[in-house]
C-alpha cells in the first residue's frame, strides 16, 4: 500500500518539477523586456539602438533587484518606458508562478492517485492475456490446420477459475468502466503478446500448468489456477522484459511505483480464495487516503508559503558556502523536511530527519546524506530551542 515515504518523494517531485518551471518563467520575463527594446524595424524615424540597448539593460536589472530582494530599486527609473516593461514583465511573471503552484499540486495528487489505476489496470491483464491468446489461435487456425492448432494447448487458462474471479469482480467491472482501465492501448498489447510468445508460453511453471489437468477437487484445482496467475505477475509483470519495459517506458514514475503497485496485486490475489465472490472489496490506495491526501497537499502547499523562510533558515546554518550553491534538490529537501518538522506535531523529529536523509541517498548527489544530516539536525535544535518546533502526542513531548 501507499506508504509516507513515497507521498514525500512525490511531494519533492512536484516540487522540484515546479521551481524548474518558475526558473523558465523568469526567462520569459526577461525575455519579455528585451522583447519591449527590439528595434521596430518599419519605424518611419530610424531607431536609436544605444538607447534601446540601455532601456534593455536597465530594465533588465531592475527585474534581477525585483528577483532577489522583492522590491524594486528605491530609486525606481526615471524612464517612464523602462518602468512600465518591468511592471509588465513581473505581473506576467507573478501569474506564471501562480499557475505553476497550482498545476503541480494537481500533478502531485494525480501521480499518487494514479498509482491506484495502475493497480485496477494490472488486474485486468488475465482477460487481457486471454484475448491475446485467442487472436494468435484465430490467426494460427486460418494458416493452419490439424495439430498446429493451439486452442487445445491453452485450453486451461481459458477454464482457469481465478482468471474468472477477477474477470466477475463487480468493482473491478465498475471501476474499469468508469475510469477507462481496459486494455486497448495497442503498443500496450503488443508488448503483452510479446509477453507471451517470448517469456510465457515458453516458460517452465507455464508449460507444466498448461499440460497438467484438473483433478476435480475444487478448492486444489483453484489453488493451482491462483498460483499461475501469481506466477504471471511476478516473473513476467513486475520482473521479466517485455511489459516491466513498456510499463517503464509508459509510465516515468513505474520504478517507484512499481513496489506499491505490485504489493496491492499480490494482497488482492491473497483476498480471493475460492469462496470469494463477485462483491469481494478491493484494495485502497492506502490504509487512510483522505489523511495521506491531506499530508501530501499540505506539505506541498506550506514548503512552498514558507520558501523564503526556510531559505533564510538554511543560509544561516550553511557556514562559508553560499546557499545559491547549494544543489536545487538538497535545498527542496531540507525545506520539506523544515516544513514537515514544524508543521505535524505528531510525527516526531527523528523520523522526519531519517525519512529525508533515506530520500537524499536515492535522489541526490553521494555527499547529500552528510549534508542533509547535519543541517537538520543543527536546525532542529534551534527550532526546538526556539520554540518552534512543538510535538505532542505520546512520546512525543521531548521533540525526540
Amino acid at each position: 500500500m501507499l506508504n509516507r515515504r513515497l507521498l514525500r518523494i512525490k511531494v519533492m517531485q512536484s516540487l522540484y518539477a515546479y521551481h524548474q518551471a518558475v526558473a523558465a518563467d523568469l526567462l520569459l520575463a526577461h525575455d519579455r523586456i528585451a522583447a519591449a527594446f527590439e528595434p521596430d524595424l518599419t519605424a518611419d524615424k530610424a531607431p536609436d539602438r544605444r538607447l534601446l540597448e540601455g532601456q534593455r539593460k536597465l530594465g533588465e536589472a531592475q527585474l534581477r533587484e525585483w528577483h532577489r530582494t522583492g522590491e524594486l530599486p528605491e530609486s525606481g527609473s526615471d524612464d517612464q518606458e523602462v518602468a512600465d516593461a518591468v511592471r509588465t514583465a513581473i505581473e506576467a511573471y507573478q501569474k506564471l508562478v501562480q499557475r505553476e503552484g497550482t498545476f503541480y499540486g494537481g500533478q502531485l495528487l494525480q501521480g499518487a492517485e494514479s498509482i491506484h489505476d495502475q493497480y485496477l489496470h494490472l488486474l485486468n491483464l488475465p482477460q487481457a492475456l486471454l484475448q491475446i491468446i485467442t487472436e494468435d489461435n484465430e490467426r494460427e487456425a486460418r494458416r493452419f490446420t490439424g495439430p498446429r492448432f493451439e486452442v487445445e494447448a491453452t485450453a486451461r487458462l481459458f477454464g482457469n477459475a481465478a482468471f474468472e474471479k477477477l474477470r466477475e469482480n463487480e468493482q473491478l467491472l465498475q471501476t474499469t468502466i468508469r475510469r477507462k482501465l481496459q486494455w486497448t492501448d495497442a503498443e500496450e498489447l503488443d508488448a503483452l503478446r510479446e509477453a507471451w510468445q517470448r517469456e510465457m508460453k515458453p516458460d517452465e511453471t507455464v508449460q507444466a500448468y498448461l499440460a497438467g489437468k484438473n483433478t476435480g477437487i475444487a478448492d486444489a484445482d483453484y489453488e493451482a489456477d491462483m498460483e499461475v496467475l501469481r506466477h504471471i505477475y511476478k516473473a513476467f509483470v513486475f520482473k521479466g522484459e517485455a511489459l516491466p519495459r513498456y510499463l517503464e517506458g509508459n509510465d516515468l514514475n513505474w520504478e517507484e511505483n512499481r513496489p506499491i503497485v505490485r504489493n496491492l496485486v499480490l494482497k488482492t490475489l491473497k483476498m480471493l480464495p475460492f469462496a470469494a465472490d463477485e462483491k469481494q472489496e478491493l484494495m485502497n490506495l492506502s490504509a487512510n487516503w483522505h489523511d495521506d491526501r491531506e499530508f501530501a497537499e499540505t506539505l506541498y502547499k506550506q514548503t512552498l508559503a514558507d520558501d523564503a523562510k526556510f531559505e533564510k533558515l538554511i543560509a544561516e546554518s550553511v557556514q562559508n558556502w553560499d546557499v545559491e550553491r547549494v544543489a536545487l534538490l538538497d535545498k527542496i529537501i531540507l525545506k520539506m523536511a523544515l516544513c514537515e518538522m514544524q508543521l505535524f506535531r505528531g510525527i516526531p523529529v527523528k523520523v522526519t530527519i531519517n525519512e529525508y536523509i533515506e530520500i537524499s541517498k536515492i535522489y541526490s548527489t553521494p555527499k547529500s546524506k552528510q549534508f542533509v544530516n547535519g543541517i537538520l539536525d543543527k536546525l532542529a535544535q534551534d527550532l526546538a530551542a526556539s520554540g518552534e518546533i512543538r510535538k505532542s502526542g505520546r512520546g512525543l513531548l521531548d521533540n525526540q
